[in-house]
């Protein structure tokens, strides 16, 4: 059995499960992404681009408000609503649209980490798995029922982007074996339980400033959590703008104040709030990359960190 669809979707997940409904020959006779944000480094699949090589016809989210959104999804007539990666919240009446069901890719093990840029959070605190849902919509965020997901390991030393790529594969799966049931009308849901759930907002480049304070496993799961391809985490060294890029979980004990970058060596490492050093993969210091010689040659053997600040 074959269905129609309208699709939402935006980045590498939005990218794979449209490949995914095209390789199950759904309908679909319309498409709506984003358009790339020049304030934001595109790193991503361009789902537009994916839409037009199968003749899709495609509209920008930034070009409908609400009403013209629902207009152009009754128009398009659909069984099912998918939004897979999309950066704006739908609205009931327009979920309604969709008499078999409006459905979304969410990344992460619902309920636990709803709202937003889970993959991130989940990664700067301290979690050891994430995974993918794929859950009916409803007006709160990521809360209707969950018709399937799939976990994924995140490793003491992997990087947001790291997990993302996990992520998206699973989204993949769950996407592809959960279709035929979803077309055949037989896919079962459960409520989830929101209570034993969390919920997470958006953040920001600012977010990602380093407080040396912290224990150094809070340190890195901050460091790796923002590392690139997101902004990436910062301090200052010697009154000179720095980014942290990568570090090590192997941290080592120290009796070097918390905040002292130092070079040992030929390697770098940080000394954080709970007497243990990170060791530094790659750091930038005005812009720069720096390894152990180059450190040393700008800033001596050891900086102090002169602006904490937060994480």
């Amino acid at each position: 059995m074959t269905g129609r669809a309208v699709v939402l979707a935006y980045h590498d997940v939005g990218y794979r499960c449209l490949s995914v409904l095209l390789a199950h020959r759904m309908d679909i006779p319309l498409v709506v992404t984003h358009r790339d944000s020049p304030t934001e480094q595109i790193w991503f699949a361009n789902v537009a681009s994916l839409a037009g090589s199968h003749g899709l016809p495609v509209a920008y989210a930034e070009d409908l408000d609400d009403a013209a959104l629902a207009d152009a999804v009754r128009a398009a007539a659909p069984d099912f609503l998918f939004s897979f990666y999309f950066r704006r919240m739908l609205p009931p009446a327009t979920l309604s649209l969709a008499p078999r069901g409006a459905l979304n890719l969410h990344g992460s093990l619902l309920p636990h980490y709803r709202g937003r840029v889970p993959v991130n959070w989940a990664v700067i605190r301290g979690e050891g798995q994430t995974g993918a849902s794929l859950h009916y919509m409803v007006a709160k965020p990521d809360a209707g029922n969950l018709v399937d997901q799939m976990a994924v390991p995140i490793l003491p030393d992997d990087t947001a982007g790291d997990v993302f790529r996990k992520v998206t594969v699973a989204a993949e799966v769950v996407l592809d074996r959960s279709l035929p049931g979803l077309l055949a009308g037989t896919a079962a849901s459960r409520p989830m339980d929101l209570v034993k759930g969390s919920y997470f907002g958006g953040r920001r480049p600012e977010d990602g400033r380093i407080d040396w304070t912290r224990p150094a496993a809070d340190v890195h799961n901050l460091v790796r959590g923002v590392a690139p391809p997101y902004p990436g985490a910062f301090t200052v060294l010697a009154g000179r703008p720095a980014r942290v890029l990568r570090t090590l979980s192997a941290s080592r004990p120290t009796a070097r104040p918390a905040g002292t970058v130092y070079a040992e060596g030929d390697r770098l490492f940080a000394a954080c709030g709970d007497g243990r050093a990170l060791p530094i993969l790659s750091l930038e210091v005005d812009g720069n990359s720096l390894d152990a010689a180059a450190f040393r040659k700008l800033l001596g053997d050891e900086a102090l960190a002169s602006e904490p600040g937060r994480s």
